[in-house]
């Protein structure tokens, strides 16, 4: 049996970065043998063990034929005469199909060190077509290495698959995993405009790539489509750490400006609340968490009200405060309120950052007033019950212009 580490570990070592997780692929190898030497088997599709005493992944070498639609269309052969090359020519992009032996040594069959380099992702062989989901797996790396490009004739390659239809047999829960990862890395715009650049976000987040082309209004750098700026924010949520929740959000809070009439262009009145309703269609299409899910109908429907702050009536801030019960989950809202200062920071206007946006402090010091009522001595002394809501309501509304009284001093 020969063991050789592969894939992302030897990569990251080359490219000097940490290596987290260690995968093994095993040569010349049964899995009888495997389990007498006390590995233990997790793969259900193909031979995979973890090691006895580290746990890492040991899978058997294997080769791949296609035999369906997507990415599980697929029949594995494992078997001990299964040769390194041949396993490594089933991956994806020439710098995951570099394995190291157990001296150290490099093998590279397919010029993946190169590529490294040269700054490439370039696919191994036509079998990358046999899978769409290395579309999505492209885009993410693109969003995490930002220093590389994509070879012109893997690029070719994925607008091909794209154009055969195979994109539309990923399911969701696959589709959001990658766009979530992709979402986290240094500079998810990248992921995007890869997507879009072979026609998989079409067919992917139509929502999204129909923003790109429609102007923003004339108070937000007309000169900066809605696309574009919907990229801005989204690397502003990356370079301020945002979670995902807040990712998430700003990926889809302008989404109801592609259902903008084109002769109300460049102005799109009151696309708020169809930005709520697309940004709900999408995470329910791609199955996103309940915290991604709310935190982006909220952030749709309220950013253009967020940065008024300084306006608004103390009647209207409260409003607002309440149907996004923040009273409850003040945390969400403080979240909703980071999507808000990304927005703004992401209109190509450098001059404010998102922690300095001056509505974060307003609204903050707001929901503290608000939040400071004493609610339950509210409710013990409204004689007429039904009326609870309103007294609280009018004793939120005092709060709040209390402070306001308490800061013009």
């Amino acid at each position: 049996m020969q063991a050789y580490v592969v894939g992302g570990a030897v990569r990251d070592a080359l490219l000097g970065l940490p290596v987290k997780d260690r995968d093994w692929v095993v040569v010349g190898s049964t899995a009888e043998a495997m389990l007498a030497q006390g590995f233990r088997p997790v793969g259900r599709d193909f031979p995979v063990f973890l090691h006895p005493d580290s746990n890492e992944e040991y899978a058997l070498a294997r080769t791949e034929r296609k035999s369906g639609h997507g990415y599980t269309g697929f029949v594995c052969h494992a078997s001990p005469e299964v040769t390194l090359e041949e396993d490594l020519r089933r991956r994806d992009l020439t710098i995951n199909a570099i394995a190291r032996d157990a001296d150290g040594r490099l093998i590279d069959p397919y010029g993946g060190i190169a590529d490294l380099e040269a700054r490439l992702f370039r696919h191994v062989s036509p079998a990358f077509a046999e899978d769409p989901l290395r579309i999505l797996r492209v885009a993410r790396f693109a969003a995490r290495f930002t220093d590389f490009s994509i070879a012109p004739e893997t690029l070719a390659l994925m607008r091909q698959m794209v154009a055969a239809g195979e994109v539309d047999h990923l399911v969701a829960e696959r589709v959001w995993q990658e766009l979530a990862r992709g979402l986290m890395e240094a500079r998810p715009s990248r992921m995007i405009r890869s997507l879009r650049d072979c026609g998989a976000l079409a067919r992917i987040l139509p929502e999204l790539d129909r923003l790109f082309g429609i102007p923003q209004p004339p108070r937000h750098h007309p000169e900066i489509d809605t696309g574009e700026h919907v990229l801005m924010v989204i690397d502003q949520a990356a370079a301020t750490a945002q979670p995902l929740a807040v990712r998430w959000a700003c990926l889809l809070h302008d989404l109801g400006k592609g259902d903008t009439p084109a002769a109300v262009l460049p102005h799109h009145y009151g696309h708020e609340l169809a930005s709520a309703r697309r940004a709900c269609e999408v995470s329910e299409r791609l199955k996103a968490p309940a915290d991604c899910r709310e935190l982006a109908e909220m952030l749709a429907r309220e950013h253009g009200i967020l940065g008024q702050a300084a306006s608004l009536r103390a009647d209207t801030m409260v409003k607002l405060i309440e149907r996004c019960d923040a009273l409850r989950r003040p945390e969400r809202f403080m979240l909703m309120l980071q999507g808000a200062a990304c927005d703004h920071a992401g209109r190509g206007d450098q001059r404010e950052s998102v922690t300095g946006w001056p509505p974060l402090a307003r609204w903050a010091a707001v929901l503290h007033a608000v939040r400071g009522i004493d609610a339950g001595t509210i409710a013990r002394n409204c004689r007429d019950k039904a009326l609870i809501p309103q007294a609280l309501h009018a004793a939120r509304v005092a709060a709040v212009k209390a402070l306001d009284r308490k800061e013009e001093q």
